[in-house]
C-alpha cells in the first residue's frame, strides 16, 4: 500500500514537472540602447568588460542566460531574480533616473562591491568570472569616482544630494 502511494506520488510530481516545462517566462533581452548609461557618461571599454561580465546579467536589459535556465522552476526563480536586480539598478534604463538617482546608484555601486554584496555569491558559484578582483575593483571605482566628479560640475551639488527629513 504504501509502496503504491509513492508510486503515484512520484508520478504526479514528474507529471508537474513535465507540466512546468510548457510554462515559460519572458526572456529579458533588448536592442534598445537609448536610455543605456553610457549614453550620459563616459564609459571605458575596461569598465564595460566589467560591468558585462559582473553586473548586466542581472542589472540591465539584456541577460546571457545559462543552459539550465531553460529548466523550471529554476528558470522563473532566475527571472524573478533579474526582475529585482533591475528595480534596484538597471543600467539599460540608467539615462532615465532622475540625476540624483543616478548620483546615489553609483554610490551603491561602490558600496556593495566594496562589502562584497554585488555580485552576489550565488551568481558568482556560476559565473566565476564575475568575481572581482582588487584591480577591477580599484578601476570600477576610478571611474564612479570620475562620474561623480563629471556630473558635480554638470548638476547643482544640491541636486545631487538626498533630501534631509
Amino acid at each position: 500500500m504504501v509502496k503504491k502511494l509513492i508510486v503515484y506520488v512520484l508520478a504526479a510530481l514528474l507529471i508537474v514537472f513535465i507540466g512546468m516545462q510548457f510554462d515559460r517566462t519572458v526572456k529579458n533581452n533588448s536592442n534598445d540602447q537609448t536610455k543605456h548609461i553610457s549614453t550620459l557618461y563616459i564609459l571605458p571599454d575596461s569598465v564595460e568588460a566589467i560591468l558585462s561580465t559582473a553586473c548586466y546579467d542581472c542589472h540591465s536589459n539584456n541577460t546571457r542566460y545559462p543552459w539550465y535556465a531553460e529548466v523550471q522552476p529554476i528558470g522563473r526563480w532566475l527571472n524573478d531574480h533579474i526582475q529585482q536586480g533591475k528595480k534596484e539598478l538597471n543600467f539599460s534604463e540608467f539615462a532615465s533616473y532622475r540625476p540624483r538617482r543616478q548620483f546615489h546608484k553609483l554610490e551603491e555601486v561602490v558600496e556593495m562591491v566594496k562589502e562584497n554584496s554585488m555580485p552576489l555569491p550565488s551568481y558568482t558559484i556560476m559565473h566565476n568570472d564575475a568575481v572581482l578582483n582588487d584591480g577591477q575593483k580599484a578601476l570600477l571605482y576610478s571611474w564612479v569616482s570620475a562620474t561623480h566628479d563629471s556630473m558635480k560640475l554638470a548638476f547643482h551639488p544640491d541636486s545631487l544630494k538626498a533630501r534631509r527629513r
